[in-house]
């Protein structure tokens, strides 16, 4: 793996374990304000987020990479409302999506296609991660004001639960 390449895994690295922290800001202030089920779905997300920062983490100790870990920034934990988290979790997704979609051109122009064959779970999985937000933007829109709607989709949004990701490109057993 060539360096520029290697930085770059590094650097997601970093970036995952800081959406980790930013999610679970976002599970402690929905917690505070009684919304168990958004709560909930934000730290079923921080799950995902330690998950994947560490199958990226394992894919480069396979590839005998070094990792570079920096210090996490404090993630933002002040929102004005349920509307306010989301719109904030899809803005970060789709940073996230740049950032995921820079490492795999990155491997492809190292012409690194292990690498890139690895990265396009992640590809996948960010389409999925932003259409999410997007449908729990448009229902809380839609609920406006009404605490019955508000309360439903909480309901719904703590039926998620977390499923370990099984990423392509890693031995069984990491």
């Amino acid at each position: 793996m060539n360096k520029e390449l290697s930085e770059t895994f590094s650097a997601q690295i970093n970036k995952e374990y800081f959406s980790a922290f930013l999610y679970l800001g976002m599970a402690n202030w929905f917690n505070q304000k009684g919304l168990r089920g958004m709560a909930n779905w934000t730290y079923v997300q921080y799950q995902e987020e330690l998950a994947h920062a560490q199958n990226l983490y394992h894919y480069m100790q396979y590839r005998s990479e070094s990792v570079t870990l920096k210090q996490i920034d404090d993630p933002t934990s002040s929102w004005q409302s349920p509307l306010d988290v989301f719109r904030h979790v899809l803005k970060h997704e789709q940073y996230v999506t740049e950032s995921i979609n820079n490492l795999a051109t990155v491997a492809l122009k190292a012409n690194d296609h292990a690498a890139y064959n690895f990265m396009q779970w992640y590809v996948s999985e960010q389409v999925e991660e932003e259409a999410n937000a997007n449908d729990i933007i448009d229902r809380l829109a839609l609920a406006g004001d009404n605490s019955n709607a508000l309360l439903m989709i909480d309901d719904q949004l703590g039926a998620r639960t977390f499923t370990a990701p099984v990423v392509p490109g890693l031995p069984a057993g990491v």
